[in-house]
């Protein structure tokens, strides 16, 4: 008895160790990121300090040399800025949160499907510029062109305090390049963006009689495990007809476990936007709850334009939005939501 005693107090200790040591890492992590953001509003200080010295001598010896410089300086510490802004304004639960986002496509055929693809590679392209990791959770291509649909996990600080701006659907107007009449087409594609929840985030209980667990084999960009097992998992929420799948990697059980952490968030986004108290009040009926009408247009003929119609910013430089150049869209709309 003495001996099972000892054994479970050991037990104890080890298991409050071990939780300390995650609280620690925890606490450490956090002190590391607000550390990093006390210097960089220090750097930026003196940078701002600096910038009024040189203006201050350009103008007691009239030296239009430097103007330049100046005004290069000026736009780099706007910008620092302008970030430093945005940042405090994802202060939501989950902004901090690495980011899951799904392209589906929508009416438009061909069209529609080439147009997820270009949306793809935007997405790609912004999180290259950010410095975002980016890893491929799903990929459906489609039969003629394009893909059907997409879904990558993006790593980094913030990175769905900043996407969740992207959520909605997005439409593109151009001459199709699969009509022989060389006609113009508009297309629709759907972007779904939630947050990657970490320990102590997901304290949703799901039922089991509520899910419906299918395996495929697993197919997309490419793999060695392509198309020869049974890895990928989808997951069916009955009561809502909300559907994951994940086929990223070899192992059946990791995908069913990325795959049941995206179903929770899903399922806790949309609990919150439907402002109910428990997962069990939702029904199908409340799936849809997150989209709404097309948030930007991307119009390639007969002119280029691209505008977010929730907070009317409009470019017409499209090449650049293509190439991933949507910050000035994202950072909007946070603004508004924030007043």
């Amino acid at each position: 008895m003495e001996k099972n005693l000892a054994e479970i107090q050991l037990k104890m200790q080890e298991s409050n160790f071990w939780d300390n040591i995650e609280e620690a890492q925890r606490i450490t992590q956090e002190g590391k990121v607000l550390g990093d953001k006390i210097d960089s509003f220090k750097e930026t200080i003196s940078r701002v300090e600096d910038l009024n010295v040189l203006l201050e001598i350009s103008v007691e010896e009239e030296d239009l040399s430097s103007y330049s410089e100046i005004k290069r300086e000026l736009k780099e510490l706007k910008e620092l800025i302008d970030r430093f802004k945005i940042e405090i304004l994802l202060s939501g639960d989950y902004d901090k949160n690495n980011a899951i986002l799904t392209l589906h496509t929508g009416v438009g055929g061909n069209d529609a499907q080439d147009w997820t693809e270009m949306l793809y590679r935007m997405y790609t392209r912004w999180c290259d510029k950010k410095g975002y990791r980016i890893e491929i959770i799903d990929y459906q291509n489609a039969d003629e062109a394009g893909i059907k649909a997409v879904t990558m996990k993006i790593e980094g600080e913030f990175a769905y305090g900043y996407l969740k701006a992207e959520r909605g659907v997005h439409r593109l107007v151009r001459i199709s390049p699969y009509n022989s009449n060389g006609k113009r087409q508009t297309s629709f594609a759907s972007c779904e963006v939630i947050p990657e929840l970490k320990e102590g985030q997901d304290e949703i209980e799901l039922n089991p009689v509520d899910l419906k667990i299918d395996t495929y084999r697993a197919s997309g960009a490419g793999g060695q495990h392509v198309n020869k097992t049974e890895s990928a998992i989808r997951i069916t929420h009955i009561p809502t007809g909300i559907v994951v799948q994940c086929q990223s990697e070899r192992s059946q059980f990791t995908n069913k476990d990325t795959a049941m952490k995206m179903l929770k968030a899903k399922l806790l986004q949309l609990k919150e936007l439907a402002h109910k108290e428990k997962i069990e009040d939702l029904t199908g009926e409340l799936k849809d709850i997150s989209w709404g009408s097309q948030i930007r247009s991307y119009v390639f003929h007969p002119y280029n334009l691209v505008k977010d119609h929730r907070t009317n910013i409009e470019t017409a430089n499209v090449n650049a939005v293509m190439d991933g150049e949507i910050d000035m869209f994202i950072n909007e709309y946070l603004k508004s939501e924030n007043n």
